[in-house]
């Protein structure tokens, strides 16, 4: 089957959320693409990944409201949803977890996207052309792909970890200190067990519910006071009400604050706050805040947990909810890029032209790597519009 995309027109890297509203949006603006393009995920599988973390935390509903996915129609979810009212949450109804996918699914089938390569992309080299430039895929079974345009559309793979995780010295069993993201609630019987979970975002929130549903008790601890908001960023975000004065700002720098400021770390929602509060009711949760962990020693068959406030933790499990890293000097795809076509980078997001282009060539940006043009909300589903927007009007 790959055989077939050996030599492709545009390859794009990624089968989640953002690849699939890029490709809607190329199919509208550009139709005679349709067999001009080819998707390569890991898995084979569209939103494999997005389907298996949201599983995994038992996460019932997006954060985002229901205009924001991946059709170009910004009211196709209502309507699809028309027949499942049930399945849109207060406020401004959020879509239910199975209800995104199955709308996900009747739009693959809506656009008959060809099925995704089931190939994991190592590297991105390009090949250097006076006439025609193009890049060379390198996947991980030693196979190569040829492309002349590259749409790079995979979220950060750069877990990050606090720093007094790697100077823990006493050997653990690897299931007792865990990122977010390798912990599969499904899977867990916890009863009896004390589990420290470390964040103040929403999948703390979520992670802490669905332990204490298994029969733990969680200590939640976060090196700040929770931030109750309803989205990642203020809905001006998401038009010319902030983002206007956010393009006419000159220094890359700046933007970078402008991002972060925005975002202003994790948070959780008001609904997640209120199930958080009434487990704390029942004295299966306690909160930590303004808390931070220098120090942590495996005892045998137990954690003990030193904060720099000097109080002292037990538990049997750590669970880290800090997130990823946006750095795109550490990714490894990208390593013969930045050598071959330097640009500009400020606090590790790469300074991209207004159509998410990396400088000098034919590759293209999307989600988080391309915030300092999107704006903060680059990662989220509304990103992913604004993204395909500028990228699809390019090609």
């Amino acid at each position: 089957m790959l055989a077939e995309a050996s030599n492709t027109d545009i390859a794009i890297i990624g089968a989640g959320p953002h690849a699939l509203t890029f490709i809607a949006y190329l199919l509208q603006k550009r139709k005679k693409l349709r067999h001009r393009f080819a998707v390569f995920d890991p898995s084979g599988m569209w939103l494999q990944q997005w389907q298996q973390q949201f599983a995994a935390f038992e996460i019932p509903h997006l954060r985002s409201p229901a205009v924001h996915h991946p059709d170009p129609n910004p009211y196709a979810l209502r309507k699809f949803a028309a027949c499942r009212p049930q399945e849109l949450f207060a406020p401004y109804d959020l879509p239910g977890t199975q209800l995104f996918q199955d709308f996900c699914t009747d739009l693959i089938r809506r656009l008959d996207l060809p099925p995704v390569f089931k190939a994991k992309v190592l590297r991105i080299e390009p090949l250097q052309h006076r006439l025609r430039p193009r890049f060379r895929l390198w996947l991980a079974d030693d196979r190569t792909v040829v492309a002349r345009r590259v749409v790079f559309a995979k979220g950060s793979s750069q877990i990050h970890t606090p720093e007094w995780v790697s100077q823990i010295q006493s050997p653990y069993p690897p299931e007792r200190l865990c990122h977010s993201q390798q912990v599969d609630l499904r899977k867990l019987n916890l009863a009896g067990e004390r589990i420290l979970i470390i964040g103040g975002g929403l999948t703390s929130g979520h992670l802490a519910v669905g332990a204490i549903a298994r029969g733990a008790k969680v200590v939640l601890m976060a090196r700040r006071n929770l931030q109750e908001k309803l989205f990642d960023a203020e809905p001006g975000w998401l038009g010319p009400k902030y983002l206007k004065d956010f393009w006419a700002e000159p220094d890359w720098e700046k933007r970078w604050y402008l991002i972060q400021q925005a975002r202003n770390g994790g948070s959780l929602t008001p609904a997640m706050m209120l199930q958080l509060r009434r487990l704390m009711r029942c004295d299966r949760l306690q909160i930590q805040e303004q808390c931070q962990v220098v120090k942590a020693v495996w005892q045998g068959n137990s954690w003990l947990v030193h904060c720099h406030n000097g109080e002292e933790n037990e538990c049997d499990r750590i669970w880290v909810a800090t997130g990823t890293t946006l750095d795109v000097t550490a990714e490894p795809l990208l390593s013969d890029m930045l050598n071959t076509f330097p640009l500009t980078i400020a606090r590790g997001l790469p300074v991209l032209d207004p159509c998410l282009r990396w400088s000098g060539c034919e590759l293209y940006m999307m989600g988080g790597l391309a915030a300092l043009q999107v704006g903060p909300t680059a990662r989220n589903l509304s990103g992913a519009r604004m993204a395909s927007e500028r990228i699809a009007s390019a090609l």
